[in-house]
């Protein structure tokens, strides 16, 4: 009895043990489960990292045809698009982690786990089988036991009660006879039930020591081993997490120094110098202005000196009103042209001019190139067609050569429009005039100076804008004779009033819009009363009370000789 409870004892205790690690092993399996999980959402977050870096870097890159695009000539503007290229770079990086963090560890730990589960629930089953193996058998030898016991006790009642009636003088002989047979009879049960006791107690003995020194040993050290692989696979993957940070880091390196690179390209100087470049207006500096002695009768013209930033642009000036205009100093005024401006870009200062044509004869040659190799296609598809008629119809390519034919022509003219207007502003090519016009009898060559009107273009207009003449292909050298009638109308200014310097006639009607300028009408005869001072505009009076700007290239003018200060255009 002291052996079944210790059996029992053992079995329980062992069944205590699988329990405990069966526990152990889905701990185990959880813990895997919940660093795949980690690693998932760490893979996760480079991704979503890596598309915001993207992100970002594509928000700042310049955008076509703007103005950033344009700043990319300065080192300050190209070393930031290469910071922002290597950045692209550098997410892209962080792609390549969250790729291998999702192939070298999330799948394969996955595939893993299906393994691990498959392995644990096979151990576990084959240890469940040996233990009810064993149950089995110690319930067999526990039923053929008390088999064994019941069988011996009725065997000892029998044969007692054998020996009672052999001893009882009163029973007849055949039931003394009947009473040990049937204690033979329960002495040979007793006898075989011993047999199968005895051979259910070696079977479970042998059993037992097989159960407890080989098959759950085995077990044991199966789920030992398979425990013990867990844990080494996650340590592998614990490395190859670090590992697949390590492995970018190379190129991180490399991103990282391309933009220190770019940082030390940085260049203040040159920067400053292709500004200067890019806005420098070609105006050439004012000359000296001549002294004027003042003398009785005389009237000393109200001029601003050329020497300072404050010139005829900048000055207060006189509107009809009686009132001023609002001075600013030419080199900061803002150009109002918010529009693309003229063709010919007349609206910008020389230098800007240049660099503009000059950029648009490069793009329009560009696109005769462009035509004309697309037209060569086509002439040597024509070719083949000739040699060969069943590939296609020759005359059908016709049209679009004519097409193109008439497109290069277009473009060339263009070209020869664009370079004349180059060569105006180089000053390699001369520009044509017109002969002056007489006109009842106010147009006298002998006191004429010349004037060529067409030097004021590209210069600055009294609000901040640029203009030039329409046609500034033309420039108009015109005299007009000075005479009594004019002369008249201005013998009694006021002190004040700016005298006339001599006369002019508008060639194109101008709308004096802005503050300081005036309006006036093709044909009119106007008096000059304040010269071009190189910004391209005349000060004109109509009248008494009406006065103001016009641009010089609008007006034919004929400044008197005896005035001092003069000056011929070129």
């Amino acid at each position: 009895m002291e052996s079944g409870r210790a059996t029992l004892l053992k079995e329980q205790q062992l069944k205590d043990q699988f329990d405990n690690l069966e526990k152990h092993t889905q701990s185990g399996i959880e813990f895997v489960e919940r660093y795949s999980k980690f690693v998932k959402e760490r893979s996760d977050i480079e991704i979503s990292y890596a598309k915001q870096i993207r992100n970002l870097s594509k928000k700042y890159q310049p955008k076509k045809n703007s103005r950033e695009e344009e700043e990319n000539k300065y080192t300050s503007c190209r070393a930031f698009l290469s910071t922002l290229n290597e950045l692209n770079d550098y997410a892209g990086q962080h792609e390549v982690i969250a790729e291998n963090l999702t192939s070298q560890i999330i799948t394969e730990l996955s595939r893993y786990l299906t393994e691990l589960k498959a392995e644990r629930k096979s151990h576990f089953h084959d240890g469940r089988k040996a233990q009810q193996q064993i149950e089995s058998l110690w319930k067999q030898l526990e039923s053929s036991k008390r088999r064994f016991e019941r069988d011996c006790k009725e065997a000892d009642r029998a044969q007692q009660y054998f020996e009672r009636m052999d001893a009882d003088i009163n029973v007849t002989k055949a039931d003394v006879e009947k009473a040990r047979q049937q204690a033979q009879m329960r002495h040979q049960i007793a006898a075989d039930s011993k047999t199968e006791y005895s051979n259910y107690l070696t079977k479970f003995n042998q059993e037992q020591n097989e159960h407890y020194y080989t098959l759950i040993p085995n077990i044991f050290q199966k789920l030992q081993e398979m425990e013990e692989r867990r844990i080494e696979r996650v340590g592998v993957s614990m490395k190859t997490y670090a590992e697949v940070d390590r492995e970018v880091l190379p190129i991180v390196g490399k991103c990282l120094d391309g933009m220190t690179k770019a940082a030390e390209s940085i260049e203040p100087k040159t920067d400053s110098k292709q500004v200067v470049e890019s806005y420098k207006s070609g105006f050439e500096p004012p000359g000296d202005v001549e002294f004027e002695d003042y003398g009785p009768g005389q009237t000393m013209k109200r001029t601003v000196s050329e020497t300072s930033l404050s010139n005829s642009r900048g000055e207060a000036k006189e509107r009809p009103g009686g009132g001023k205009s609002k001075g600013k100093l030419w080199p900061f005024i803002k150009n109002k042209n918010k529009g693309s401006g003229p063709e010919d870009f007349s609206h910008l200062p020389p230098e800007q001019r240049r660099k503009k044509l000059q950029a648009k004869i490069d793009d329009i040659n560009k696109d005769i190139q462009k035509e004309m190799d697309q037209k060569d296609a086509l002439t040597k598809m024509k070719g083949v067609y000739e040699k060969n008629p069943q590939m296609g119809d020759p005359a059908s390519v016709d049209p679009r050569l004519v097409e193109m034919a008439m497109n290069i022509e277009k473009l060339q003219s263009e070209v020869q429009k664009f370079e004349g207007w180059l060569a105006e502003v180089e000053g390699r090519l001369p520009s044509r005039s017109d002969p002056p016009r007489r006109q009842s009898g106010l147009y006298e060559s002998q006191n004429s100076t010349m004037v060529d009107n067409n030097c004021a273009q590209d210069r600055e207009s009294p609000d901040g804008s640029y203009t030039e003449d329409q046609s500034s292909e033309t420039q108009v050298k015109v005299a007009i004779a000075n005479t009594p009638e004019f002369d008249d109308e201005f013998d009694d200014g006021d002190e004040e009033t700016l005298p006339t310097i001599g006369t002019c006639k508008a060639v194109y009607s101008f709308e004096g819009h802005n503050e300081g300028t005036i309006s006036v009408t093709e044909g009119e005869l106007l008096f000059v009363i304040e010269q071009d001072k190189g910004d391209g505009w005349t000060r004109v009076r109509r009248n008494e009370e009406e006065e103001g700007y016009v641009p010089t290239s609008y007006v034919e003018v004929f400044l008197e000789t005896n005035t001092k200060g003069a000056m011929t255009y070129i």
